[in-house]
């Protein structure tokens, strides 16, 4: 990866003894090529210097070895890019979710870049929890074979099952991989699109929870394409909450 380092892990006298929860927001964020093979631990430490140099507070966890309540939505893999990852953070102190973002964002290294910050309620679920679905937009060398695509995919669609295996060095995982994908579909290119000729773009929602996540590759796979040069996640679908309980949970009343 070019660019910053990935930060290292900051000393306990660094981190600041802080566990009052003031605050929780959440950061919508893009993770460029730059920063594609940050993996998941170097990511935390990552925004967790960039909050300290930022001068915001973090809350952290009363333990023996005190954790930045810092949480991500769901785990991408090495050298995917996307446009809408989340993150929560638990604040020590109160600090406009706008101030936020103008904050920290300096102190991000390159490849990583903060999209937008909101405010959410204290004792909502967890982050992790609540998302339901992830949309992929997944690139593939086309081919002679490329006309037969759409049929595929309708093909697959159509299905109730879809029975698949995914070998990964001496373990072999058998599930149902239809359940997972909501959506599938080829996606025209459109004017002023960077992709090359060469390339075609299959856009996927697949499930993204503890009951199963779905794979872009995989998908790809029982589609008997060649394999990506590109996967990009453009968003995370979350669970929908009530208004009123996000204003209840957020500031212990009902808002008008």
């Amino acid at each position: 990866m070019s660019g910053r380092p990935p930060a290292r892990p900051i000393s306990q006298a660094a981190a600041p003894a802080m566990s009052e929860k003031a605050q929780r927001l959440r950061i919508r964020f893009a993770r460029g090529p730059e920063a594609a093979t940050i993996g998941h631990l170097d990511l935390a430490r990552t925004w967790e210097r960039a909050f300290l140099e930022a001068g915001i507070a973090i809350s952290y966890s009363q333990s023996a070895r005190p954790q930045p309540r810092l949480t991500f939505a769901a785990g991408l893999a090495q050298g995917v890019t996307s446009e809408g990852e989340l993150l929560d953070v638990v604040l020590a102190q109160p600090t406009p979710a706008a101030k936020v973002a103008e904050r920290v964002g300096p102190h991000l290294p390159p490849g990583l870049a903060v999209r937008e910050s909101w405010e959410v309620g204290i004792g909502l679920p967890s982050l992790p929890a609540s998302v339901r679905w992830a949309d992929y937009e997944v690139d593939v060398p086309a081919s002679d074979a490329c006309a037969d695509v759409p049929n595929a995919v309708a093909s697959f669609l159509e299905k109730e099952h879809f029975p698949w295996e995914d070998t990964r060095g001496a373990k072999v995982r058998r599930y149902d991989l239809r359940p997972l994908v909501l959506e599938l579909r080829v996606e025209p290119a459109q004017e002023g699109d960077a992709r090359e000729s060469s390339t075609m773009r299959l856009v996927m929602r697949l499930r993204c929870e503890s009951a199963g996540v779905g794979r872009p590759d995989q998908v790809v796979k029982a589609l008997r394409l060649a394999e990506p040069t590109r996967i990009h996640r453009r968003r995370l679908v979350l669970a929908e909450v009530s208004p009123a309980r996000d204003a209840w949970q957020r500031v212990g009343r009902f808002l008008e």
